[in-house]
Protein backbone atom coordinates (compact mmCIF):
# COMPACT_ATOMS: atom_id res chain seq x y z
CA UNK A 1 0.00 0.00 0.00
CA UNK A 2 1.00 3.44 -0.80
CA UNK A 3 1.49 5.74 2.16
CA UNK A 4 2.90 8.89 2.55
CA UNK A 5 3.00 11.75 5.13
CA UNK A 6 2.75 15.29 3.52
CA UNK A 7 4.33 16.48 5.91
CA UNK A 8 7.52 14.04 6.12
CA UNK A 9 6.82 12.77 9.66
CA UNK A 10 6.37 9.48 8.09
CA UNK A 11 8.59 7.20 5.29
CA UNK A 12 6.88 6.81 2.36
CA UNK A 13 6.43 3.96 0.47
CA UNK A 14 8.05 4.23 -2.78
CA UNK A 15 6.35 3.76 -6.35
CA UNK A 16 8.49 0.64 -6.14
CA UNK A 17 5.82 -1.46 -5.26
CA UNK A 18 3.13 -0.15 -7.44
CA UNK A 19 6.30 -0.45 -10.71
CA UNK A 20 6.38 -4.25 -9.20
CA UNK A 21 3.02 -5.27 -8.98
CA UNK A 22 2.65 -3.88 -12.58
CA UNK A 23 5.39 -5.94 -14.12
CA UNK A 24 4.48 -9.62 -12.02
CA UNK A 25 0.74 -8.91 -12.33
CA UNK A 26 0.81 -10.54 -16.06
CA UNK A 27 3.52 -13.35 -15.33
CA UNK A 28 2.01 -14.72 -11.81
CA UNK A 29 1.65 -18.23 -11.53
CA UNK A 30 -2.04 -19.67 -10.75
CA UNK A 31 -3.62 -18.85 -7.93
CA UNK A 32 -1.93 -21.67 -4.58
CA UNK A 33 0.71 -22.37 -7.18
CA UNK A 34 4.19 -21.96 -4.90
CA UNK A 35 6.27 -19.28 -7.17
CA UNK A 36 9.37 -20.51 -8.70
CA UNK A 37 11.59 -16.58 -9.14
CA UNK A 38 11.85 -14.00 -6.58
CA UNK A 39 9.60 -11.52 -7.28
CA UNK A 40 12.21 -8.93 -7.52
CA UNK A 41 14.39 -11.38 -9.68
CA UNK A 42 16.33 -8.97 -12.60
CA UNK A 43 15.39 -6.01 -11.10
CA UNK A 44 17.48 -3.40 -10.96
CA UNK A 45 18.57 -3.01 -7.13
CA UNK A 46 21.68 -3.32 -5.21
CA UNK A 47 25.62 -2.56 -6.30
CA UNK A 48 29.11 -1.71 -5.03
CA UNK A 49 29.20 0.96 -2.08
CA UNK A 50 31.78 1.89 0.50
CA UNK A 51 30.28 3.27 3.86
CA UNK A 52 31.22 2.84 7.77
CA UNK A 53 29.96 1.04 10.30
CA UNK A 54 29.10 1.59 13.87
CA UNK A 55 32.39 0.94 15.19
CA UNK A 56 33.72 3.58 12.80
CA UNK A 57 35.47 0.94 10.51
CA UNK A 58 34.95 1.06 6.40
CA UNK A 59 33.30 -1.49 5.16
CA UNK A 60 32.31 -2.51 1.39
CA UNK A 61 30.06 -4.54 0.10
CA UNK A 62 32.20 -7.31 -1.27
CA UNK A 63 32.97 -7.76 2.64
CA UNK A 64 29.31 -9.60 2.53
CA UNK A 65 29.77 -11.41 -0.30
CA UNK A 66 28.38 -15.79 -0.20
CA UNK A 67 25.53 -14.09 2.60
CA UNK A 68 22.18 -13.29 1.97
CA UNK A 69 21.39 -9.59 3.34
CA UNK A 70 18.63 -7.63 5.09
CA UNK A 71 19.12 -4.14 4.11
CA UNK A 72 16.51 -1.31 5.29
CA UNK A 73 17.01 2.09 4.70
CA UNK A 74 16.47 5.02 7.84
CA UNK A 75 17.37 7.13 10.58
CA UNK A 76 17.98 6.60 14.12
CA UNK A 77 16.27 9.93 14.81
CA UNK A 78 13.06 8.87 13.57
CA UNK A 79 10.62 9.40 16.09
CA UNK A 80 8.16 6.70 15.49
CA UNK A 81 8.48 4.50 12.34
CA UNK A 82 11.46 3.09 11.77
CA UNK A 83 12.27 2.54 15.30
CA UNK A 84 9.29 0.02 14.84
CA UNK A 85 9.98 -1.35 11.42
CA UNK A 86 13.82 -2.86 12.72
CA UNK A 87 12.14 -3.79 15.93
CA UNK A 88 9.77 -5.94 14.14
CA UNK A 89 12.26 -7.16 10.91
CA UNK A 90 15.20 -8.53 13.50
CA UNK A 91 11.92 -10.01 15.70
CA UNK A 92 11.61 -11.58 12.69
CA UNK A 93 14.78 -12.78 12.10
CA UNK A 94 15.48 -14.08 15.30
CA UNK A 95 12.34 -16.49 14.78
CA UNK A 96 14.15 -18.00 11.94
CA UNK A 97 17.35 -18.38 13.66
CA UNK A 98 15.53 -20.59 16.19
CA UNK A 99 13.38 -22.02 13.67
CA UNK A 100 16.63 -22.76 11.54
CA UNK A 101 20.25 -21.06 12.79
CA UNK A 102 21.85 -22.55 10.03
CA UNK A 103 19.86 -21.05 7.47
CA UNK A 104 19.28 -17.77 10.13
CA UNK A 105 22.89 -17.24 10.29
CA UNK A 106 23.27 -16.75 6.53
CA UNK A 107 21.57 -13.47 6.68
CA UNK A 108 23.40 -10.17 7.83
CA UNK A 109 20.88 -7.15 8.88
CA UNK A 110 22.08 -3.79 7.96
CA UNK A 111 20.58 -0.41 8.82
CA UNK A 112 21.91 2.10 6.16
CA UNK A 113 20.60 5.34 7.46
CA UNK A 114 19.40 8.19 5.14
CA UNK A 115 21.10 11.26 7.65
CA UNK A 116 24.48 10.83 7.82
CA UNK A 117 24.69 14.57 9.37
CA UNK A 118 23.20 13.24 12.73
CA UNK A 119 23.73 9.79 12.52
CA UNK A 120 27.84 9.23 13.04
CA UNK A 121 28.90 5.87 14.22
CA UNK A 122 28.54 6.40 17.95
CA UNK A 123 25.12 7.36 17.35
CA UNK A 124 24.31 4.35 14.90
CA UNK A 125 25.94 2.01 17.59
CA UNK A 126 23.72 2.74 20.04
CA UNK A 127 20.47 2.35 17.69
CA UNK A 128 21.08 -0.67 16.18
CA UNK A 129 22.07 -2.00 20.03
CA UNK A 130 18.90 -2.46 20.77
CA UNK A 131 17.87 -4.66 18.39
CA UNK A 132 19.59 -7.43 17.37
CA UNK A 133 23.44 -8.44 18.04
CA UNK A 134 24.49 -8.89 14.66
CA UNK A 135 22.41 -6.18 13.10
CA UNK A 136 25.09 -3.65 11.41
CA UNK A 137 24.76 -0.03 10.90
CA UNK A 138 26.18 1.92 8.09
CA UNK A 139 26.82 5.39 7.68
CA UNK A 140 29.34 7.80 5.10
CA UNK A 141 29.66 10.97 3.57
CA UNK A 142 26.49 12.44 1.70
CA UNK A 143 28.07 11.46 -1.31
CA UNK A 144 28.42 7.55 -0.17
CA UNK A 145 24.74 7.44 0.90
CA UNK A 146 23.33 9.13 -2.09
CA UNK A 147 24.80 6.88 -3.66
CA UNK A 148 23.92 3.83 -1.98
CA UNK A 149 20.25 4.97 -1.74
CA UNK A 150 20.11 5.70 -5.43
CA UNK A 151 21.17 1.63 -6.27
CA UNK A 152 18.65 0.65 -3.77
CA UNK A 153 15.42 2.96 -5.71
CA UNK A 154 15.56 4.72 -2.12
CA UNK A 155 14.47 8.33 -1.87
CA UNK A 156 14.67 10.30 0.99
CA UNK A 157 14.68 14.15 1.28
CA UNK A 158 15.16 16.76 4.79
CA UNK A 159 12.04 18.30 6.41
CA UNK A 160 12.48 21.55 8.34
CA UNK A 161 11.47 21.05 11.96
CA UNK A 162 11.29 23.51 14.68
CA UNK A 163 15.10 23.60 15.11
CA UNK A 164 18.00 23.30 12.84
CA UNK A 165 18.90 19.75 14.41
CA UNK A 166 15.33 19.00 15.01
CA UNK A 167 14.29 18.26 11.32
CA UNK A 168 12.66 15.13 10.19
CA UNK A 169 13.80 12.44 7.24
CA UNK A 170 11.14 11.34 4.34
CA UNK A 171 12.28 8.54 3.36
CA UNK A 172 11.42 5.25 1.47
CA UNK A 173 9.70 2.50 4.06
CA UNK A 174 11.39 -0.45 2.08
CA UNK A 175 13.48 -3.22 3.50
CA UNK A 176 14.97 -5.76 1.11
CA UNK A 177 16.43 -9.29 0.90
CA UNK A 178 19.41 -9.56 -1.73
CA UNK A 179 21.22 -13.52 -2.40
CA UNK A 180 24.32 -14.19 -1.73
CA UNK A 181 26.10 -12.33 -4.72
CA UNK A 182 24.08 -9.14 -3.66
CA UNK A 183 20.86 -9.41 -6.27
CA UNK A 184 17.24 -8.54 -4.85
CA UNK A 185 14.84 -11.64 -4.04
CA UNK A 186 11.98 -9.22 -2.18
CA UNK A 187 10.83 -6.82 -0.32
CA UNK A 188 10.49 -7.70 3.44
CA UNK A 189 7.28 -6.99 5.11
CA UNK A 190 6.43 -3.28 6.46
CA UNK A 191 3.63 -2.69 8.63
CA UNK A 192 1.92 0.59 6.89
CA UNK A 193 0.54 3.28 9.85
CA UNK A 194 -2.37 3.67 8.02
CA UNK A 195 -4.16 0.08 8.13
CA UNK A 196 -5.33 -1.59 10.96
CA UNK A 197 -3.41 -5.13 10.02
CA UNK A 198 0.18 -5.57 11.02
CA UNK A 199 1.60 -6.27 7.34
CA UNK A 200 4.82 -5.94 9.31
CA UNK A 201 4.37 -8.82 12.42
CA UNK A 202 7.81 -10.70 12.64
CA UNK A 203 6.05 -14.08 12.01
CA UNK A 204 4.87 -12.50 8.30
CA UNK A 205 9.17 -11.12 8.31
CA UNK A 206 10.09 -15.10 9.56
CA UNK A 207 8.17 -16.68 6.72
CA UNK A 208 9.49 -14.58 4.07
CA UNK A 209 12.95 -14.94 5.14
CA UNK A 210 12.05 -19.06 5.13
CA UNK A 211 10.77 -18.94 1.71
CA UNK A 212 14.09 -17.66 0.13
CA UNK A 213 16.81 -18.35 2.28
CA UNK A 214 18.41 -21.46 1.43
Amino acid sequence: MMNIDIMGQKPVRSSLLLIMAAMLAGCNAPAGAPSAEPPLAGAKIGGPFTLTDQDGKTVTDAAFAGRYRLVYFGYSFCPDICPVDVQKLMRGLSQFEKTDAARGAKVVPMFITVDPERDTPAALKSFVGRYHPRLIGLTGTPEQIAAVAKAYVVTYNKVPGSAPDRYLMAHSQLAFLMDPQGKPLALLPLDDPSTDPDEGAPDKVAAELAKWVR
